[in-house]
């Protein structure tokens, strides 16, 4: 039986993504000013990555 096209595996190595990890969000935030050291990584706000 073959596996269906949609399950399949995608290249992600050049894919976008539309969701950040925690660090990725709290290094994009230091850059625009919105986090400071002693902030809560708890709670941050919804970031969009810079590429879109």
């Amino acid at each position: 039986m073959s596996q269906h096209r949609s399950l399949r595996a995608v290249k992600t190595a050049g894919g976008k993504r539309n969701v950040l990890k925690r660090f990725e969000r709290v290094a994009l935030l230091k850059k625009r000013g919105l986090w400071k050291p002693g902030d809560r990584i708890t709670g941050l706000p919804k970031t969009k990555p810079e590429n879109i």
